[in-house]
């Protein structure tokens, strides 16, 4: 099996690109429930391209952006250069090179399922100060909610054989309580909305580290597929990808 570190290095254009970033809500929870400041020091532990990143250097925070592969850090590097709070570290969720004690909040956005859950768990207690905070987020496509998502929905299921078993929510609905050590973490969940394009939905589909690539068997079939449900469902040149963003957040128990 590849590397998981590894997955994404052919990906992380359509990464940085298509996929959805994070509603402005996550850091207004932040802020009122966990005491969230801009002076606070943020580790975004697989950070891959930086979307949440960004979500935190905009409310004025430094941020270690730890990111294992080399692509995806790059990719972040070049986006968010202008930002004077950004650091990018090669590090993994089991050993982000971070001091002892050296950061307010441990974030981790669309990577926890990658994560060596009891590894990362001990290296989060490491780094971050007394009381910290530890806060996991994704984001979900609403398929159920329109035609074109259930389509899209079918589409992988049947040209992506490694699809059903990124299904994040049960993924991390078993492991969640291992991280914190309890049952007793917050939960909140949010409305977004992604509008795109053709060139949009097709680079979205192949951020995914379980779709095939060109030179797949499966590759063109797949986008011929994805270019008539698109053509099919379109208005105006667009179409509407609805997610539930599912935020959980705590701090760990010794």
């Amino acid at each position: 099996m590849l590397d998981p570190t590894l997955r994404f290095s052919s990906r992380a254009d359509n990464y940085a690109k298509y996929r959805p970033r994070y509603p402005q809500e996550v850091i207004e929870t932040l802020r009122n429930e966990c005491r969230l400041v801009s002076s606070m020091l943020i580790a975004d532990v697989g950070s891959g391209t930086g979307g949440l990143t960004e979500l935190f250097l905009q409310n004025g925070n430094r941020v270690f952006a730890v990111e294992p592969n080399r692509e995806m850090r790059e990719a972040a590097e070049r986006l968010l250069q202008t930002y004077p709070g950004f650091s990018s570290i090669a590090g993994k969720a089991e050993n982000t090179t971070l001091d002892n004690e050296s950061v307010d909040f441990v974030v981790v956005g669309q990577a926890f399922h990658w994560f060596e859950v009891q590894e990362a768990r001990r290296e989060f207690l490491r780094i971050l100060k007394r009381p910290g905070w530890v806060m996991v987020v994704w984001n979900e496509p609403e398929f159920e909610t329109t035609p074109f998502l259930t389509a899209y929905d079918q589409l992988l299921k049947r040209y992506a054989p490694e699809y059903a078993r990124e299904k994040h929510k049960h993924v991390y609905d078993t492991t969640l309580a291992d991280l914190f050590g309890t049952r007793h973490f917050a939960t909140r969940t949010f409305s977004y909305l992604q509008e795109l394009d053709f060139e949009g939905v097709r680079g979205r589909m192949l951020s995914s580290s379980y779709t095939p690539e060109p030179g797949d068997p499966g590759h063109e079939p797949l986008m011929e597929e994805l270019a008539r449900i698109y053509q099919t469902h379109e208005v105006n040149g667009r179409v509407t990808l609805r997610y539930i963003t599912r935020m959980y957040y705590g701090r760990l128990i010794c």
